[in-house]
């Protein structure tokens, strides 16, 4: 488990997407961030004080969390100054990039030099079997994107708090960085061998009671040419009994790629249940999560009623209004 409270470093982070590792930890676990470190041209802001590492340790940071993802996941060498000091001031570092903080052998020593710990969160800690596709006892919900970094995450945690809140039975399954952070625990799926993932999601989602449900937190898109790979072993390992459309209104074309527009709901739905129910005959898509963000309150009941008529789902932005249409879409 990470030591808290957190400073949340930015770097710099080009635009607020970049940093949604940092938004993910302060909008799940705001008591636990104290600032946020910037530097020169980052365009992301957490709405957090503004620190120096020296004024986050005066204010009782224990951690600094690498709060950017960018496209890669590489450590920038403008990092490692800032990483350098935190170490040397009694912070640990934690960080769920590709790049480990454990191959730079400068902040090992230095992390050794001042008692301090490392913590990389994309190296997996379990050796995951191989999925067989049995039918496993209890329930899952999935969530499936028509992009990347589309509010998957959101909804699935949205979704347990609400059931948590209800008294049911249910559990927040962390795959990827962000995840981990918020909950300490969960697999780095994106950084298991291949042949592996499904078997991996399967074992994060394994034989529970009848009554429980696992909320697996979605990755990638299935239409994302990059990161497809990742969705498809969250699809067939998880063999969800529902899956939820997540959906971002705004976005001009597939995040990183250019030269791709988003699919429409109606074909993700399609294509997404049609690969669930090679596993899962079962399945059946609930509802939809649209992350309205970018939009004003009246824009964004008006964009999820045009949604739910035309797709006849129940369709909210469940971190801006709550999850309770999802989850009682799930009975």
């Amino acid at each position: 488990m990470l030591n808290t409270p957190y400073l949340l470093f930015l770097g710099d982070a080009p635009d607020a997407l970049s940093a949604k590792v940092a938004q993910g930890v302060k909008d799940w676990r705001p008591e636990n961030c104290v600032g946020q470190f910037r530097q020169e041209g980052c365009q992301a802001d957490m709405g957090l004080p503004d620190m120096t590492i020296q004024e986050a340790v005066d204010a009782g940071a224990k951690t600094l969390i690498v709060g950017v993802a960018n496209r890669g996941g590489h450590i920038s060498d403008s990092w490692n100054s800032v990483f350098e000091e935190a170490l040397a001031a009694g912070m640990d570092i934690a960080s769920g990039l590709h790049n480990l903080l454990t191959d730079n052998a400068k902040l090992v020593e230095l992390a050794e030099q001042h008692n301090q710990s490392l913590f990389d969160v994309r190296i997996p800690q379990v050796e995951f079997p191989i999925a067989t596709g049995k039918k496993r006892s209890g329930k899952r919900c999935l969530a499936v994107g028509t992009d990347c970094s589309v509010g998957k995450m959101y909804t699935a945690m949205a979704m347990e708090k609400t059931m948590l809140e209800r008294g049911m039975n249910a559990t927040f399954r962390a795959t990827g960085q962000t995840g981990i952070l918020i909950t300490g625990g969960g697999i780095p799926l994106d950084a298991v061998i291949a042949d592996f993932m499904a078997g991996a999601v399967e074992w994060l989602t394994p034989d529970n009671d009848a009554d429980h449900w696992d909320l697996i937190e979605g990755q990638g898109s299935l239409f994302h040419a990059s990161y497809s790979g990742v969705t498809m072993a969250l699809v067939h390992g998880g063999a969800p009994d529902a899956l939820v459309l997540c959906h971002e209104p705004t976005r001009e074309h597939m995040r990183g790629l250019p030269d791709y527009q988003l699919p429409s709901l109606e074909l993700l739905r399609d294509t997404a249940l049609t690969l669930a129910r090679f596993v899962n005959p079962d399945c059946q898509v609930v509802g939809i999560s649209v992350n309205t963000a970018a939009l004003n309150e009246d824009e964004a009941v008006a964009l999820l009623k045009e949604i739910e008529d035309r797709m006849q789902l129940p369709c909210v932005d469940p971190f801006r209004h709550g999850a309770d249409r999802l989850v009682d879409a799930l009975s």
